[in-house]
């Protein structure tokens, strides 16, 4: 009887030493992103994934809702769902998320909202640039090469984002400062096909332009495949993008494109601040990434985003 005790005893004893051993489950960061069909957004949940992937005691997944505002809220409400440990939104809507945003804060995950804002206040940390001065950059660039007369054409992106109003603002504000500027306004949706199809339209109306500025290098590398294929002379087009992709670098560097303006993704810095948040370190409830143009004078000092 004692021996059967004992034996009961050592056993007891090593089922608890076992379960105590048994590593702890990794903490799940989940990314909400808009769409995986632009490379800007494609990137950015790479960058996250990659980082994620050097610490094992983290885990990564993630959701894209295909550019469908209802599809991203529907895919929240499931990481809500799975008790996720982070979530990172990446928006398309800076006010229709506002709501299952915040029941994902007030459910106790912690929410950072990387590059696009919102409207609501139930966020944990918000990584972003200043938009308004990557619009200001690229306008006072692009006016001085023009010396302060031209036709310009801004091409904009989705309108139903705060990052699109934002640099549209500040490229605006200076492009007001010339009145020998005058700036024509398209919309391509930060998509290479959509700004194809508006610049094709534009040329076919007859219209030619001294200088574009695209709020992504994407919908500028759209317009450009359009304008080649009317014959335009790129080189004497005055060209900005945002983002600063191989593909912008490459432009740069043949002549083809005059600069873009360096936007980093953000993805490091995110799982940096996630990390902090789950081990509850205090952290910036706003994060700002700088930005810089990138021209011919310094695009092989400066590595491209993706």
């Amino acid at each position: 009887m004692i021996l059967s005790r004992f034996a009961s005893l050592i056993f007891v004893l090593c089922l608890t030493a076992n379960v105590a051993a048994q590593p702890a489950a990794p903490k799940v960061i989940a990314f909400a992103q808009d769409t995986l069909k632009n490379d800007f957004r494609l990137a950015q949940v790479n960058e996250v994934r990659d980082a994620v992937a050097a610490h094992p005691e983290l885990s990564f997944v993630y959701s894209d809702a295909q550019g469908q505002t209802s599809l991203l809220i529907r895919q929240i409400e499931q990481f809500i769902a799975q008790k996720v440990d982070v979530l990172v939104l990446g928006t398309n809507d800076e006010q229709a998320v506002v709501p299952v945003v915040s029941k994902a804060y007030k459910a106790g995950i912690p929410v950072i909202v990387l590059d696009r804002g919102i409207k609501g206040q139930d966020y944990s940390t918000f990584i972003n640039s200043d938009n308004v001065q990557i619009g200001a950059i690229g306008a006072q660039f692009i006016a001085e090469k023009l010396k302060g007369k031209g036709l310009v054409l801004l091409f904009e992106g989705l309108q139903s984002a705060d990052v699109t109003h934002l640099r549209s603002q500040g490229f605006l504000a200076v492009m007001a400062k010339y009145p020998g500027l005058k700036v024509i306004k398209r919309t391509g949706n930060y998509l290479r096909k959509d700004a194809l199809l508006e610049m094709e339209k534009l040329l076919a109306q007859g219209v030619r332009v001294d200088a574009i500025f695209s709020e992504s290098d994407s919908m500028l590398s759209g317009a450009r495949m359009a304008l080649q294929n009317q014959k335009v002379d790129l080189r004497k087009l005055v060209s900005v993008g945002c983002d600063y992709t191989s593909e912008a670098r490459d432009a740069i560097r043949n002549g083809t494109q005059t600069g873009s303006v360096l936007f980093p993704l953000g993805g490091n810095m995110a799982v940096e601040v996630a990390q902090k948040l789950l081990a509850k370190t205090a952290v910036s409830r706003h994060v700002v990434i700088p930005v810089k143009l990138v021209t011919r004078d310094n695009v092989e000092q400066v590595s491209p985003i993706f």
